[in-house]
């Protein structure tokens, strides 16, 4: 929806459904999910060690 201002400027009002933030929390919700798995069982050396204290402080396994 736009609305025009009294100084002629338009504005755009945007609402967001409940389907529409689940929908984002999901998919938010995958993607962090993948990229804690592929970070926790990679065997790229350079990812292993970029991710391995935050893996140990966070209490997941990855030895």
């Amino acid at each position: 929806m736009s609305i025009i201002s009294s100084t002629g400027h338009t504005t755009t009002s945007t609402t967001s459904t409940l389907t529409q933030r689940l929908t984002v929390a999901i998919c938010a919700s995958i993607l962090g999910a993948c990229l804690v798995y592929f970070a926790g069982f990679s065997h790229i050396e350079a990812v292993h060690n970029a991710a391995h204290d935050t893996r140990h402080s966070s209490a997941f396994p990855c030895h």
